[in-house]
This record gives structure tokens, C-alpha cells and sequence, in this order.
């Protein structure tokens, strides 16, 4: 169990791993994925400030600024890997990354269900009978 343990530790926060291109499928994949999600959150801002609900454009106001953080991080990462830079490329990061990715999409989820409402138009029903019914004196 020890010896898991420590070869675990060793691989997670081993300070270059090696091995990694540019033309590796992982390593295009990866940029490919931190690229999206840059450009997702273009498209997110977009979406925002043409919804017409206020509520859901309050409760969205961080998506598109998160995505392009979480896009920006994945792409220094990738790059950090591939060119060997000590201590940033370890796997350790990713690992810390896809947590608080994790972590942050549970908590939008929780906060939209729980606070997303919608006003509803208030229906006033006019009753032709009401002009002759008794009225309350002051």
C-alpha cells in the first residue's frame, strides 16, 4: 500500500514529465478543448446580453469570464508540458484544474436551480359584475 502510494505521489507531482509533442493526440486534443472553451466563452457573453430574463442574465454573469479563465489555464498547461517547464507541467495541475472545474460547475448548477425564477405577467380578470356588487365603506 505504501509503495502505491509513493509511486502515486511520484507520478502526480513529479517535477518534468517528459514525453509530450505537440502532434501527441492528447496534446492537440487538450488545445483543442482549452481553445473552445475560450471561444465558448465569446459566445456565452453574446448569449448573455441578448437573453431578455434578468434573473437568468444575473445568475449567467460568471460563465463566460470562468470559461475563458478555465481556457486560458488548460492552454498555459498543455504549453507548459510540452516545452518542459519544471513544476508548471506537473500532472498534479491538471488534477487541481479538473477539481475546481468540477467544483465550479456544481456550484453554477446549484445556484441556478435554487435562485432562477421567472416574473410572471400579472393577469387582472375583469368581472362585469363587480361594478354592482356592495363595496367596503371607509
Amino acid at each position: 500500500m505504501k509503495n502505491i502510494l509513493l509511486q502515486l505521489f511520484s507520478f502526480l507531482f513529479w517535477p518534468n514529465p517528459a514525453n509530450a509533442t505537440y502532434s501527441s493526440p492528447k496534446a492537440i486534443a487538450l488545445l483543442a478543448v482549452c481553445a473552445l472553451l475560450m471561444a465558448l466563452s465569446i459566445v456565452i457573453s453574446v448569449w448573455r446580453k441578448n437573453h431578455k430574463n434578468p434573473v437568468t442574465r444575473k445568475l449567467t454573469r460568471s460563465w463566460g469570464t470562468a470559461s475563458f479563465w478555465f481556457g486560458l489555464t488548460g492552454l498555459i498547461l498543455v504549453v507548459a508540458r510540452v516545452e518542459q517547464i519544471q513544476f508548471v507541467s506537473m500532472r498534479v495541475w491538471w488534477v487541481l484544474w479538473l477539481a475546481i472545474a468540477i467544483f465550479f460547475i456544481f456550484l453554477q448548477f446549484k445556484l441556478f436551480t435554487a435562485r432562477h425564477y421567472e416574473v410572471l405577467p400579472m393577469v387582472k380578470h375583469v368581472d362585469p359584475r363587480e361594478k354592482y356588487l356592495p363595496k367596503r365603506k371607509k
